[in-house]
């Protein structure tokens, strides 16, 4: 028979509280790395939480059903890991509590762990549904306004100075980011060399977004992993590295420019392909059949020489000396290819070679007889290139700034070991995508570099422009969940006052309001005091109507328009939000702002909906059914 496992709220709570227990070290500004140790005795260092949830090896498949949920969110936002555990652990043990202190429940059920399962899904069923009908209303009217609007145009600003105030918010943005993922020594580093990738990537027609998803998706291609280097030595390069050295010997040459071809397939005809079979057998008339046979290859074989020696010859007679290979090509094409003095590239991985074309502009040659101008690239220089212990090649491009406005640039990260290298260049792009999830919608479509050039074209439609909270940050620390926490407790009143009736509306904004705080809670963990002067600093900003960072907005106002003035204007409700500009705040709260850095309200908002969505999930599963085969484990809803 096969072994059925019940779950009951207390074990779903169990087993969430165990993952939070994992990341709550490294969680907050105070957090620490965590270190792991694996079998070979390699030790793994991170903050990540991605990271660090996935390195675990978990057992029970509600913990790694968790884990998915955290890693779907982060592949998509590149942040929030820890805060998700937390705030999926919070809801869960206000729903117990909650579900254990209904005092009608065991009237309809016979078993109490029924009973507070069926109102534990009700509460998070109301609590999804709550969120997917208000929280965009809420986030809107009680957090935007308190919020400061970043364009595609602060992170690509010309004037990068420290008097430009959009460059500095940008700068200070990564810092505090990169700060939860590599700790304070690195942070401002890796902050400046982002903002340098991200600059020369600016696209002509000024489609950030578009560049932004191009960098996500060609990432691999884009940057080299160094090991065994300080990451103080990190840098860009110009043009594209491709991670494979030269087939035939490197020859210098003076003549530019360089031109080079891409060949997806062979060059040499191949008779048989991997997949068929030569079938040689005995006796006199099969002797005779095998005879015939092997002449036929001879003089296929030969054909075969001489038809290499005029498609060489011809890339020859074009000025090509440069070929590029998806495949590994046979000693032959070597020979020819050394003998004419030309460089041989195999086996170029295929995110490179269709980040190669893009940057090229040219298609790869389909049919070695017809090679036309489009198939032909020119390189300002094609060179090896020694990045740590491993050699590569180096290329460059003649007309792409012409074409596209785009400086090509490739990413070098280094690091002390392995593991740190992988956890710079994870960081690196868990920024990106942030980026790109805070200030444009996320429906954008998977862009890589074959259709960047159509994406970069289009425009969405209307109604895909915007998205909640698109381009607003806050400052860290629980700025987001007191502004929440605080219009949450006022839904309550207003739906108490307004004769509002509806079943588990003021209950569950009450809840949901309660499990807010537990996230500040854990950041100021070390100290209440802190906890408490920040949350009262917030209701302040709320009863004054002022706002958090007011010597910022002023300068950004200035910055943008020669007229002095304290209002905002807010793009999602056309409200003008007033704005203290007299700067007269205490020390302590100078200190706070100073020391903090800021977060995507965007990033916030889907990160609420995906811990509701966790919620239910788990909530509606009742029993796991274990089967011998290793991919036999079943989740059975009730």
């Amino acid at each position: 028979m096969t072994p059925k496992e019940h779950l009951h709220l207390k074990h779903v709570l169990q087993t969430v509280c165990a993952l939070e227990a994992v990341v709550h070290p490294s969680f907050g500004p105070e957090g620490g790395q965590v270190l792991f140790t694996r079998d070979t005795a390699q030790a793994m260092l991170s903050r990540s939480g991605t990271r660090i949830l996935t390195a675990l090896r978990l057992e029970h498949p509600l913990a790694r059903m968790v884990v998915e949920c955290v890693w779907k969110h982060s592949t998509v936002t590149g942040d929030g890991s820890k805060t998700f555990i937390i705030l999926l652990a919070s809801l869960l043990r206000m729903i117990h509590s909650a579900a254990c202190k209904e005092t009608n429940v065991s009237r309809t059920y016979n078993l109490r762990e029924a009973a507070v399962a069926a109102t534990a899904r009700r509460l998070a069923d109301e609590l999804l549904a709550f969120a997917s009908e208000k929280l965009d209303d809420l986030i809107t009217k009680g957090v935007v306004p308190y919020g400061y609007c970043v364009s595609w145009e602060d992170f690509t600003a010309n004037s990068q100075s420290q008097a430009n105030p959009s460059y500095c918010f940008v700068k200070k943005l990564l810092s505090s980011f990169f700060h939860t993922r590599l700790g304070y020594t690195h942070c401002d580093f890796m902050s400046n060399l982002t903002c340098e990738l991200l600059t020369n990537w600016k696209p002509k027609n000024d489609q950030f977004s578009s560049s932004l998803q191009f960098l996500n998706d060609n990432f691999p291609a884009l940057h080299t992993p160094v090991s065994g280097f300080p990451v103080n030595l990190s840098r860009l390069v110009e043009g594209q590295v491709i991670h494979r050295d030269f087939a035939t010997p490197f020859h210098q040459t003076d003549c530019l420019p360089i031109k080079a071809v891409v060949f997806p397939e062979y060059l040499q005809p191949q008779l048989l392909n991997t997949e068929h079979v030569l079938k040689l057998g005995c006796g006199e008339q099969v002797m005779e059949h095998n005879s015939t046979t092997e002449r036929s290859l001879v003089q296929f074989s030969a054909w075969a020489e001489r038809s290499l020696g005029c498609i060489i010859a011809n890339l020859q007679s074009l000025g090509v000396s440069v070929l590029l290979s998806a495949v590994k090509q046979s000693a032959a094409v070597l020979a020819l290819a050394t003998q004419a003095e030309m460089c041989v590239v195999e086996c170029v991985s295929e995110d490179e070679l269709s980040l190669f074309l893009w940057l090229s502009g040219v298609t790869p040659v389909s049919d070695c007889w017809m090679i036309e101008p489009e198939h032909i690239v020119n390189l300002t220089f094609c060179r090896p290139i020694t990045l740590g212990a491993h050699r590569y090649i180096h290329v460059g491009f003649s007309d792409l700034q012409e074409r596209s406005m785009v400086k090509s640039c490739s990413l070098v990260i280094c690091g002390p070991g392995e593991g740190q290298t992988d956890q710079y260049a994870c960081a690196i792009q868990d920024a990106i995508r942030m980026l790109l999830t805070a200030l444009k919608p996320p429906c954008l479509p998977t862009t890589t570099a074959s259709n960047i050039m159509v994406q970069a074209n289009q425009s969405l439609p209307s109604s895909q422009q915007c998205v909640l909270g698109s381009g607003y940050f806050v400052p860290v620390g629980g700025t987001f969940e007191f502004l929440l926490n605080h219009v949450l407790l006022q839904q309550k009143t207003y739906s108490s006052l307004s004769g509002n009736t509806t079943r588990g509306v003021p209950a569950t904004a009450q809840l949901f309001a309660n499990a807010l705080l537990s996230v500040p809670q854990k950041i100021y963990s070390y100290n209440l005091q802190h906890f408490l002067h920040t949350q009262t600093r917030v209701l302040r900003f709320i009863q004054n109507n002022s706002h958090p960072f007011p010597e910022l907005v002023c300068n950004h106002q200035q910055s943008k328009s020669s007229i002095m003035g304290c209002a905002s204007s807010d793009p999602l409700d056309d409200r003008k939000i007033k704005v203290d500009c007299s700067g007269k705040f205490d020390a302590a709260s100078k200190d706070v702002r100073r020391d903090s850095g800021f977060e995507s309200v965007s990033c916030k908002y889907q990160l609420l909906l995906a811990v509701l969505q966790c919620v239910t999930s788990l909530l509606r599963v009742d029993s796991v059914l274990y089967s011998h085969r290793r991919e036999g484990i079943h989740f059975v809803d009730s």
